[in-house]
């Protein structure tokens, strides 16, 4: 018996895209840090939260690349003069990547207690009908 390829079934006609959607995804981040929680907010939106106490806004960025929502932090090391006896609070960097589907925005991020909200929205897809012509050969 030989294994095929979720894109090369006869019925799936330009789903390819499906099967490496799903590699990239096993692929994001499974480590722990820093913690989220992805929660519905309402019928078509949704909310990403980062627990990300000690970073600053300027410490974070959140980008949009190739459909996947990638929000990186990294601290900056300005007081190197401070001499640490216990440091339990984690000062590393970290990148947390989310594949988004088609029709699925960003529609805003705020801070708030340590916490960086960031909304989504699915959009109405339009329904489209479109008539073929048939062409004499």
């Amino acid at each position: 018996m030989t294994k095929t390829a979720l894109g090369s079934h006869p019925f799936l006609l330009g789903f390819e895209q499906l099967e490496r959607l799903v590699e990239r995804t096993a692929k994001s981040g499974n480590e722990g840090y820093p913690p989220y929680n992805i929660e519905q907010s309402g019928e078509r939106s949704f909310r990403i939260t980062l627990a990300v106490a000690g970073f600053a806004e300027a410490d974070l960025s959140i980008t949009i690349e190739d459909r996947q929502l990638v929000i990186r932090g990294r601290q900056s090391e300005e007081d190197c003069e401070r001499i640490f006896l216990h440091r339990g609070i984690a000062a590393r960097q970290f990148q947390r990547s989310f594949v988004l589907a088609d029709g699925v925005e960003v529609t805003g991020a705020t801070m708030e207690n340590g916490l960086l909200h960031v909304d989504l929205e699915q959009l109405q897809p339009e329904t489209v009908v479109q008539t073929i012509e048939i062409n004499r050969a």
